[in-house]
């Protein structure tokens, strides 16, 4: 094969993980909002860089602008070769892609192979790879015979079971783990922002891909959007469709739950407060200063439990319903508690309920490896 090789993202594909780096040539701020699984960014002009050049380009001349960019993409190119490239041997197979056309990545491409090195070039860069995402977003859920969507209130438990069945080998997405968010007015994880819509749908696709059609699937019940993303329709119509599992705890070990997932507000009343005044509208001014006056006052406990009684209860009660046809079916599968004990143990129980159900003649399929 003769190097830079310049293939598609179909071909390149199942062959992914054998890449020695993959190298996203495009500016800082592109690859912050999405980028190809494993890569690493190693840009040949920088945002400012890019804006300069482009800005020349409209304003005076291509040929001015392609002279500036050749001397910048040079200079960035020279100092990533002294910086991540000198120790490598002949034989490392690097990829790299950029946005669309192909410019930046194929001057850094060029130049690995006229050193020697194997290097793979991405036709269509970026874009044609979120072409692939969108399109097996659409088509992948369908794929999946058996998905199980794990029902319950706030504060019931879900999340931990969906991490206590990842440690157990059985497939599972975790939206909310994903959208760096827990799905609700207080979901907003302290000290992490949500990624971008793209990157969300990247992990996703990254996830969806290396499961085993033939085996089960769990996921937690979601709305159509957690934090400010939206979940793509094919997951969703598959998820409302899907056969359900109650999680069911009683209302204190919920609370201990919460105070725990949420410590972050429980140490922080005035940040709280904030968060709460969004609830107005439904509630009122006089019951959300009420629920201001127990943060304030450190009497959390009360608050929690107030807060699932009047707000997320009613609330999710109502939507479940709307949203999950097949809710009233739903098997219930209690927690006694939340040790670690009561949910390994809970996962262990509908792993081995949901296998048996979800083969023909009752016959029992692994969730594991």
């Amino acid at each position: 094969m003769k190097y830079p090789a310049v293939l598609p993202f179909a071909e390149i594909l199942p062959r992914l993980h054998q890449f020695d780096a993959i190298i996203d040539v495009r500016s800082p701020s592109e690859f912050a909002e999405d980028h190809l699984p494993g890569a690493i960014n190693l840009p040949v002009l920088d945002d400012d860089e890019r804006i300069t050049v482009g800005t020349l380009y409209k304003q005076t001349s291509a040929f001015e602008a392609k002279k500036l960019g050749a001397a910048l993409v040079a200079k960035n190119i020279a100092r990533h070769i002294e910086t991540h490239f000198l120790g490598h041997p002949q034989d490392w197979q690097p990829l790299v892609y950029c946005w669309r056309g192909g410019n930046r990545s194929g001057s850094m491409a060029h130049i690995l192979a006229r050193i020697g090195w194997p290097v793979v070039q991405l036709d269509g860069g970026y874009k044609e790879y979120r072409r692939h995402v969108n399109a097996e977003l659409a088509t992948l859920p369908g794929a999946f015979n058996f998905i199980n969507v794990l029902c319950g209130p706030t504060g019931s438990g879900k999340s931990r079971l969906l991490q206590v069945l990842h440690r157990q080998g059985a497939q599972v997405i975790d939206l909310e783990q994903l959208a760096a968010h827990r799905g609700s007015v207080l979901g907003g994880l302290p000290q992490e922002d949500q990624p971008s819509q793209k990157a969300f749908e990247s992990g996703l696709w990254q996830q969806l891909r290396t499961f085993d059609a033939g085996k089960p699937v769990f996921i937690e019940s979601e709305s159509k959007k957690v934090g400010r993303l939206r979940v793509p329709d094919a997951l969703m119509d598959k998820m409302r469709a899907a056969d359900c599992t109650a999680v069911q705890l009683d209302t204190a070990h919920r609370v201990q739950l919460l105070m725990e997932d949420y410590d972050h507000f429980v140490g922080d009343p005035e940040k709280l407060n904030t968060q709460l005044a969004l609830l107005t509208q439904l509630h009122g001014r006089e019951k959300i200063a009420r629920w201001q006056q127990l943060a304030s006052a450190g009497q959390m406990a009360e608050l929690v439990e107030e807060l699932l009684v009047q707000h997320y209860d009613p609330a999710y009660l109502q939507s479940i319903k709307r949203n999950f046809s097949r809710y009233a079916q739903a098997a219930p599968l209690p927690l006694a508690d939340i040790s670690e004990d009561a949910f390994e143990q809970a996962a262990r129980s509908l792993c081995a309920i949901v296998s048996s159900d979800s083969t023909p003649n009752g016959e029992r399929a692994g969730v594991g490896p």
